[in-house]
Formats: C-alpha cells, structure tokens, sequence
C-alpha cells in the first residue's frame, strides 16, 4: 500500500537551512546533491514508511510513534498516520538532539 509523504512546514524550512548552511561553506552542487538525496529518502517513505528505528531520544522516554531515517549527519524525522507520513524535522544529528526533538515534537 502506498502512502503519501506530507512535508511539514518545520521539515521544509530545515531543507532551506541545510541548503543555505552547504551553500554556503562549500558549494550550490553539493547543496542540490544533499537536498536531492534527502527527497529520495523522503519519497522513498510513500512505499516503506516503517523503516528506520525510533530516535532514541524519543524512544527512552516511551514515545514510539515517531521514526527515523538517517542520511548522515542528518536525521529524518517522520509519523505514519493512517496511510499518510509526516516528516517533520530534518535535522543534523551533531546538535543537541534531546533538546530539538523535545522543542519541535512534543510541545
């Protein structure tokens, strides 16, 4: 069964900041190169959107109905709800991700 892929307005802000952030520091080709493979991943969720693990951060506190996928550094997070996903952050997992996940899902 196919789900659709909903982008959430966090997780699409992150995209512009990964974006803007390589652009920046090294170069416009590899920032597209990053982005295209973050949409792959992304898109790829509409065919298996429970693979990846439970982030860990979430999970020690018994939350599981968020998962990840990685594409390192970068963690993407999403929701399966019915048959749609929610990616809502797309985050470098290098930062303080107990804190981020905390601020941006469960407030």
């Amino acid at each position: 069964m196919k789900h659709t892929v909903h982008l959430v307005e966090d997780a699409a802000l992150d995209m512009t900041g990964i974006a803007r952030y390589i652009a920046e520091r090294d170069s416009m080709e590899r920032a597209l190169s990053v982005l295209a493979k973050i949409e792959s991943l992304c898109d790829g969720l509409e065919e298996s959107p429970s693979r990846g693990n439970y982030p860990p951060e979430l999970h020690k506190m018994g939350i599981t109905h968020f998962r990840e996928i990685r594409f390192t550094p970068y963690r993407i997070i999403h929701e399966i709800v019915d048959e749609k996903v929610f990616v809502h952050c797309i985050l470098d997992g290098r930062r303080d991700m107990q804190s981020l996940l905390r601020r941006r899902l469960l407030r």
